[in-house]
């Protein structure tokens, strides 16, 4: 165990540890972090079951037409992707107690073509319940996939460069939204899988769509790679930081979005009423997600996770024991919860409608991850019900797959 705590912004944090060698640690699990995790996963299936039993057609960040519930509840569930990805970068550097770096970057480059190898083979599967292929998003498995592959070059560096690194590609990146990708002529495409979300393959027999361009995301997850060293702090002085760090993102989404000179290309509008006004202030851009989005979602899940941070001697509170189960298997998670979803979908096809071909359909980016009947949407009330039936049947299982991981750690099972 270090003597002294780690300096995030210090290039000696990384080389602490002989050349070669994992450093040792006697901390257990930080718990905190796979509580937080554990939360943004639970409300990750609520984004999804809207996506299947809502409606469609409805975009539920139109003020427009959007009620204050569906706007809310689309809202909430923007935490999800900034924390996952920078949890992802803690978990990678927290890794280094007992991997050596060269390890660990083998195990991120080798775990992150994994994810992008199941993006498009099994998780689409899960997501369509088709393999026709005529519809492929490259989703947020995508981005993590190459995220974590960059991460494993580029944690190599002095801590200090990965800092800016990621920092560096989180606000400076807005600076490319007026660069269409036209400009680009025939690697136009390439700059869809960057920056700007779009199609990358438009044929009539198969269609790709980027909807998580990869340049912020990697630069969370840089940030999450130095949040991790700061994990490795004494308790007073990383909450002391959480607190700073997590306060002053917050005002500088406040000042920065009511000022509306850089970080998002969405500005506010005065709507009817203080209510309305709040949601179209609150609502920053997630695809690519702007400075602004990042600053909104990532300031308090700081917040949070400091909250999270108890005292070992105290424990955690019950309370948080099942969160914590989801927490500590995400992946399998992931996969778990939209698989249930989308079974859901097809008991309720095949009762309420006499049939179940609607779930298994999914031609075109407008009817995915299915083709929804006439008279399919359901009301919020019934869409929260499914979320929480979703979680509810999914608690068992995970927790029977994170006793299994514990039992046998390493191997295949570290990448699921």
């Amino acid at each position: 165990m270090p003597t002294r705590a780690l300096d995030p912004l210090a290039p000696e944090a990384v080389l602490a540890a002989p050349s070669g060698a994992p450093r040792r640690s006697t901390h257990r699990r930080i718990e905190a972090v796979d509580v937080l995790r554990g939360i943004v996963m639970i409300l990750m299936a609520l984004d999804h079951t809207r996506d299947y039993f809502g409606d469609a057609a409805a975009s539920p960040t139109n003020l427009a037409t959007a009620s204050t519930a569906l706007f809310l509840t689309r809202w909430i569930t923007h935490f999800c992707a900034p924390v996952f990805f920078l949890l992802t970068g803690t978990g990678a550097a927290l890794a280094l107690r007992y991997r050596s770096r060269e390890a660990l970057s083998r195990f991120l480059w080798t775990r992150g073509l994994w994810l992008v190898v199941l993006e498009v083979t099994l998780m689409r599967a899960l997501w369509q319940l088709n393999v026709d292929y005529r519809l492929t998003i490259l989703n947020v498995l995508w981005a993590l996939g190459w995220s974590m592959v960059v991460l494993a070059a580029v944690s190599r560096l002095p801590l200090g460069a990965v800092t800016a690194v990621g920092a560096g590609l989180v606000v400076l990146h807005d600076l490319a939204d007026r660069v269409a990708p036209a400009t680009f002529g025939a690697f136009a495409p390439l700059w869809m899988l960057l920056h700007q979300p779009g199609p990358v393959v438009s044929t009539p027999g198969a269609f790709v769509f980027v909807a998580y361009p990869l340049v912020p995301w990697i630069g969370v997850t840089a940030l999450g790679f130095a949040l991790g060293h700061v994990l490795e702090w004494p308790r007073v002085r990383r909450r002391d930081f959480l607190l700073q760090l997590g306060g002053a993102l917050v005002v500088a989404f406040v000042l920065l979005r009511a000022l509306g000179l850089y970080g998002d290309p969405i500005p506010w509008t005065r709507q009817p009423g203080g209510v309305r006004t709040l949601l179209s202030f609150l609502n920053t851009n997630k695809y690519p997600p702007s400075l602004l989005f990042l600053s909104m979602t990532l300031g308090p899940a700081l917040l949070a996770l400091r909250a999270l941070d108890v005292d070992e001697r105290r424990g955690l509170p019950a309370l948080w024991r099942p969160v914590l189960v989801f927490g500590r298997v995400p992946l399998f998670y992931f996969m778990l919860h939209v698989l249930l979803i989308h079974l859901l979908a097809l008991v309720r096809s095949a009762v309420a409608f006499g049939g179940v071909h609607w779930v298994f359909e999914s031609p075109s980016i407008d009817r995915f991850p299915i083709t929804q009947p006439p008279g399919w949407p359901m009301s919020l009330p019934w869409v929260y019900a499914s979320w929480a039936l979703v979680v509810v049947l999914a608690y068992p299982i995970c927790r029977s797959y994170a006793g299994l991981r514990a039992r046998h750690r390493g191997g295949w099972l570290s990448y699921l």
